[in-house]
């Protein structure tokens, strides 16, 4: 069992000892809030820490209001204004909030109406700002049922897809994708009847690209974009800024269904127009820059990528200098790109020098997600490089911060405790990460329910932990537990249980178990594996050596045969793409 240990996301994590993948969700983690992780294109680096749930900034303009500034249409609303925090407030919803209620709210009277809609999107961003989720929730209710009421009598018009696009971005929020895709249903009911004249028909669509977009339905998305596109560029031509939104969010799912290159011309036409006409140097070009930049590394263009980070820097340096926040962040987007090069030192720097800005200028508060989460970028390229205890220290740094803001023994804490007993094992300090690792899990037990699969990522860890230091029984135990926790989450045949198997499986080679009871659980792995990773990933290759050392152990030369045939092809496959 190999000693290193990768890190990853708030939604998967990965170790391998024997290609161990594991993965955790904790209730209080949002889904499909990534903002970058360290990439390398060399394979030599393979130190990996869990990165803290945070915003995505690569698509800020996803909350976009009902406005014709263009300002506002180019920056939209930070998404970190439609996150609720998860606490409760009483419900003090009026009937005068209710947006159709004809008796306060002439909706014939244009002009009122789209007030009307902008306090409405503005209560609800605030509510969820100020985590009061009940009060939002009777809001977003209540206006619905007088959409639906009004619907039901034979009225679809824009005035009420523009409600349910507000009470849809609530939901969003809130965390509730089947509200809001039942909403997007509605939505796409009306609009489809709506002609391209209508007002607030490119806002609607536009908002229904972001989230169709967030749901994973990039083809819905595209055609939402793509009809706003359409209705803006007759009324502004081609050259207007305003077509800029939905222009990014075309580029944005282009690059995500692999049409890469029709990503890149989308990107470049958005440049175009905005140099034009606001100025190469324009504060405005950073946005496509910065997912043109994203998409490059994406694809392993890393040194282009570096061009597009290097202009932002540029630009943020010259309109603000060199002690402003927004060029500590430049610095860090930067510093992505170099970490997508393989030049560590220079991302560590760059790292370096950006969060020093960050924190000097109090663009960020200390506590802030996308802070935490470049700190812990930087904490795992000083492991990389092998400045271990640099990169301790920054992880302690962490905990300590999390501790102060949120309290000890916070939910948030866990992500910093299984960081250090990560970092302590990759020391071989074993006895300090089953200290931190038993805390985590003691938190974890306080924080969810016993049989959440989220408790399984710290206890696997544990019982890693364990067998290093030759306490197999207790090892075996927690891996058995995790997989029973597992199989009832995800299904007997699921990765996540191939992946505890697989770690039971390494506990028990040494643990003088049957060989036979080890050999079939291999086998079970090596099912599950090529049903979800298929017949030539590297996953299955190791599995693949690992059951054929117990089938030559039992002496069972008719089965290994075929298998080691497999394994050669295998190889040779592997070698070639490789050397390719």
């Amino acid at each position: 069992m190999a000693t290193s240990i990768h890190l990853a996301s708030p939604l998967s994590y990965t170790h391998r000892e024997g290609q161990v993948h594991r993965y955790m969700h904790l209730n209080h983690w949002k889904k499909d809030i990534l903002y970058f992780s360290v990439h390398f294109q060399s394979k030599k680096f393979s130190f990996k820490l869990y990165s803290m749930p945070h915003r995505t900034i690569s698509h800020p303009t996803s909350l976009r209001c009902f406005t014709t500034n263009c300002s506002e249409e180019l920056h939209g609303c930070h998404e970190k204004d439609f996150v609720s925090s998860g606490v409760s407030a009483p419900n003090d919803l009026q009937r005068s909030n209710i947006l159709l209620d004809s008796s306060s709210n002439p909706i014939h009277d244009k002009n009122y109406f789209e007030r009307e809609l902008q306090d409405f999107f503005i209560e609800v961003k605030t509510m969820l700002k100020k985590g009061d989720i009940n009060g939002t929730i009777d809001l977003l209710q209540a206006n619905y049922e007088a959409v639906k009421e009004q619907m039901d009598a034979g009225v679809k018009g824009m005035e009420q897809a523009a409600i349910l696009d507000i009470i849809a971005l609530g939901y969003m929020g809130i965390g509730d994708f089947k509200l809001v895709e039942y909403m997007l249903n509605m939505l796409n009911e009306i609009v489809s009847g709506v002609k391209n004249g209508e007002p607030l028909l490119d806002s609607v669509l536009m908002h229904m690209g972001s989230m169709y977009a967030a749901l994973g339905k990039l083809e819905e998305a595209l055609l939402a974009y793509r009809r706003s596109h359409e209705i803006l560029e007759i009324i502004f031509g081609k050259q207007s800024p305003f077509l800029i939104v939905p222009l990014l969010g075309m580029a944005k799912v282009f690059g995500s269904i692999g049409r890469t290159k029709k990503a890149v011309e989308v990107y470049d036409r958005a440049l175009n127009i905005l140099e034009t006409s606001r100025g190469a140097e324009s504060e405005d070009v950073v946005l496509p820059l910065f997912g043109l930049g994203n998409l490059l590394i994406k694809e392993g263009k890393a040194s282009d990528a570096e061009s597009s980070f290097k202009r932002i820097l540029s630009i943020y340096t010259k309109l603000y200098g060199e002690n402003d926040g927004r060029v500590g962040m430049a610095m860090c987007f930067l510093a992505h790109a170099m970490c997508a090069k393989g030049d560590v030192d220079e991302a560590i720097r760059l790292y370096r020098n950006g969060l020093q800005v960050i924190k000097h200028s109090k663009y960020m508060d200390l506590d802030d997600d996308i802070m935490e989460k470049m700190r812990i970028d930087l904490a795992e390229l000083l492991h990389v490089a092998g400045r271990e205890h640099e990169g301790r220290r920054l992880l302690e740094e962490c905990l300590l911060i999390s501790e102060k803001y949120k309290g000890n023994e916070h939910p948030s804490s866990v992500t910093h405790l299984l960081n250090l007993a990560t970092s302590y094992s990759h020391s071989k300090n074993f006895v300090e990460a089953e200290r931190l690792l038993r805390t985590s899990l003691r938190i974890m037990l306080k924080t969810v329910d016993p049989d959440d699969q989220s408790i399984t990522v710290p206890m696997l860890h544990l019982a890693v932990t364990l067998y290093h230091l030759k306490q197999d029984e207790e090892a075996e135990l927690l891996a058995l537990e995790a997989i029973r926790i597992r199989e009832k989450a995800f299904g007997e045949e699921s990765l996540p249980v191939g992946e505890a198997l697989d770690c039971l499986a390494s506990i028990q080679s040494r643990s003088r178990k049957d060989d036979g009871e080890v050999l079939a659980i291999l086998k079970r792995v090596l099912s599950i594996q090529e049903k979800e990773l298929g017949h030539e990933s590297e996953d299955v290759m190791i599995t693949l050596k690992k059951v054929l050392f117990y089938l030559d152990k039992l002496g069972k030369k008719d089965e290994s045969l075929p298998l080691q045939r497999r394994l050669s092809m295998l190889r040779t496959k592997n070698k070639q793409y490789v050397q390719s």
